[in-house]
C-alpha cells in the first residue's frame, strides 16, 4: 500500500465553520487517521496550506493543529501545481470568483454553500466548472447527519408506504447581544454582507428535499425580521437588515411520483420545545417517523393509537413514548468529514460524487424562488435547471 500526497488550498478556514467543520473536524481528523483509504487499499494524504488575510490568526491556526503551511497570498497559493485542490468557506459574495480563479489555475474546488448569491451567478460557476473537466463539489452535509441516514433507510425499506407530507422545524434564540453575548456573527442579520435566514438555510432544505423526500416543484415563503435591532462583536447596536425567520410550503414530486407537502418553518427567534434544533417529521400511509440530528423515531401503522378528542378532560396519552428508536446499527462519523473523504477519493481515483456544483445551484434556486414568493406574496414554480 502506497500514501500519496494530497496538497489542498483552504481558504477561509478561521471563521466558525470553516475552522471548526472543515479543519479540524475534517482535514486534521484525515489526517490524525492516517488519511483516506482508496479503492485499492492506498492512502491519501491531505496536505493542506492555510491561507487568509490575517497572517497572525492564520499562522496561530496552523501551529495549534501540526500545519506546516499558511500565508495571506492566495495567487501564489493558487499557482503552486503541487496543490491541486481549492477549497472555500470564506464569504458567499466573493465565491463565485475565487471558484472561477481557482478553476482557471487548474484547481478541482470544493466549496461551503450557498456558491452564490444568486442564480445567474451560481449558474455560471457550475457550467465553468463542467466546462473545466475538473472535478467540483459544494457542501451538503446535511444529508450525512445521523438522523437523516437512519430516515433515508426507513425511506427505502417501505416503511412509510406512500409518502405524505414533511414537516421541518428549525432554529433557535440567537440572543441579541444586549443581555446575554452572541452567539452567531453579526453578519448573518445584514443582508449586505450575505445573512438572512432564506439564503442560509435554503440551499440546505433544497438537497434534503430532493433527495429524500422528492423533487421540489414549487414553493409558497415568507420571510421576516422579527428582531429589527441587534449587538455586534463590539457590543455595538446595529440595524438586522436580513430575514431571521422565514415559513414555506413545497409541494414535491415523489420518489413514487405521487404529490409530497413539506412545511419549512426555520427561525432564529424561537425557543426549542421540540426534540431537537431541527426536527423532520414524516407522514406516510403506512408509518410515520421524526428524526433530528442524531436521532429518529417511528410509530408503524400497527402501532398507531387511537386518541380521542375530548376538551373537557386533560389529555393522558402520553404521546412522546408511543414512538419507537431507530437503533444506532453503525459508528455515525461527523457529516463534513464523510463528504471530504466522498470529495477526495473523486480527486484522486475517480469515483463517483454527486454533491456537485449545479447541484448546489439549485439550492440557490430555491433561495430566489422563496424570495420572489415572499416578495410577490403568490406561489412560485422551481422548473429543471438548463445545465
Amino acid at each position: 500500500m502506497a500514501t500519496h500526497r494530497l496538497g489542498i488550498v483552504m481558504h477561509g478556514v478561521t471563521g466558525r465553520m470553516g475552522m471548526n467543520q472543515h479543519l479540524i473536524r475534517s482535514i486534521v481528523a484525515i489526517r490524525q487517521q492516517g488519511g483516506v483509504t482508496l479503492s485499492n487499499g492506498d492512502k491519501v494524504m491531505p496536505d493542506p496550506i492555510l491561507i487568509g488575510r490575517n497572517a497572525e490568526k492564520i499562522e496561530a491556526l496552523a501551529r495549534a493543529h501540526g500545519i506546516g503551511r499558511w500565508g495571506t497570498n492566495l495567487d501564489a497559493a493558487l499557482a503552486d501545481r503541487n496543490d491541486t485542490v481549492f477549497f472555500d468557506a470564506g464569504t458567499t459574495q466573493m465565491r463565485p470568483q475565487l471558484l472561477a480563479q481557482a478553476l482557471r489555475a487548474g484547481k478541482h474546488v470544493y466549496c461551503e454553500k450557498p456558491i452564490a448569491t444568486t442564480l445567474g451567478e451560481a449558474l455560471e460557476i457550475a457550467r465553468t466548472a463542467q466546462a473545466s473537466g475538473l472535478k467540483h463539489g459544494a457542501v451538503q452535509d446535511k444529508l450525512f447527519l445521523p438522523g437523516l441516514r437512519k430516515l433515508d433507510m426507513l425511506r427505502r425499506a417501505g416503511f412509510f408506504g406512500r409518502m405524505l407530507n414533511v414537516r421541518l422545524d428549525f432554529g433557535y434564540w440567537v440572543f441579541e447581544g444586549d443581555l446575554q453575548p452572541i452567539q452567531r456573527p453579526s453578519w448573518n442579520y445584514r443582508k449586505e454582507d450575505g445573512g438572512g435566514m432564506i439564503l442560509d438555510m435554503m440551499c440546505h432544505w433544497r438537497y434534503v428535499l430532493d433527495n429524500l423526500f422528492g423533487q421540489v416543484k414549487s414553493i409558497s415563503c415568507i420571510g421576516a425580521t422579527h428582531i429589527p435591532t441587534r449587538w455586534d462583536e463590539a457590543g455595538k447596536p446595529y440595524d438586522a437588515t436580513a430575514d431571521d425567520a422565514a415559513y414555506g410550503t413545497a409541494e414535491l414530486v415523489g420518489h413514487n411520483g405521487e404529490p409530497v407537502i413539506a412545511q419549512l418553518t426555520m427561525s432564529w427567534a424561537t425557543r426549542v420545545r421540540r426534540d431537537d434544533l431541527v426536527t423532520f417529521h414524516v407522514d406516510g400511509t403506512h408509518g410515520s417517523a421524526v428524526a433530528g440530528l442524531t436521532d429518529c423515531r417511528a410509530q408503524s401503522r400497527v402501532n398507531t393509537p387511537r386518541p380521542v378528542w375530548n376538551p373537557d378532560v386533560k389529555q393522558t396519552m402520553p404521546f412522546f413514548d408511543q414512538w419507537q428508536e431507530v437503533p444506532d446499527t453503525q459508528v455515525y462519523d461527523n457529516g463534513f468529514k464523510i463528504q471530504w473523504e466522498h470529495f477526495i477519493r473523486h480527486v484522486v481515483e475517480d469515483a463517483p460524487y454527486q454533491w456537485t456544483l449545479p447541484e448546489g445551484a439549485k439550492g440557490v434556486q430555491l433561495v430566489e424562488a422563496a424570495l420572489k414568493s415572499w416578495k410577490d406574496r403568490r406561489w412560485v414554480d422551481v422548473p429543471a435547471l438548463d445545465l
